[in-house]
């Protein structure tokens, strides 16, 4: 599959790190992506797992990072642990709006960000 000439991303002068984190810093407030979905935009779409240890690694990278709102593939915080505290990514998710019960977003499909089809 052929890249739109739109792509943001120069995949040739930054790490897979840089590179999905400027993919999370363009989800918008009170939607959520997934690692998949980062991995399929940058060109990596079996990576989904090395995007997560991208989000795991983005509490040490300066610069915000919104990492609370990339979950796995069907709208579980996997990632949860990762943050200071349990709570913490479910708290900034319910503050933007997104409802959360048993760590399973409510209505996903409704809150989801497809970056492939937002940003090309």
């Amino acid at each position: 599959m052929e890249r739109s000439s739109k792509n943001r991303l120069n995949q040739e002068n930054q790490s897979f790190f840089d590179r999905v984190y400027e993919v999370v810093r363009l989800i918008p407030e009170g939607r959520v992506t997934t690692y998949g979905a980062i991995a399929r935009y940058i060109g990596a779409p079996q990576s989904a797992r090395l995007v997560g240890w991208a989000m795991n690694a983005s509490h040490y990278w300066s610069g915000f990072i919104p990492a609370h709102r990339v979950v796995n593939r069907i709208g579980v915080l996997t990632g949860k642990n990762h943050f200071r505290y349990g709570n913490l990514m479910q708290e900034l998710l319910e503050s933007e709006g997104i409802k959360i019960e048993n760590d399973q977003i409510e209505e996903f499909d409704k809150v989801f960000w497809d970056p492939y089809k937002e940003l090309i």
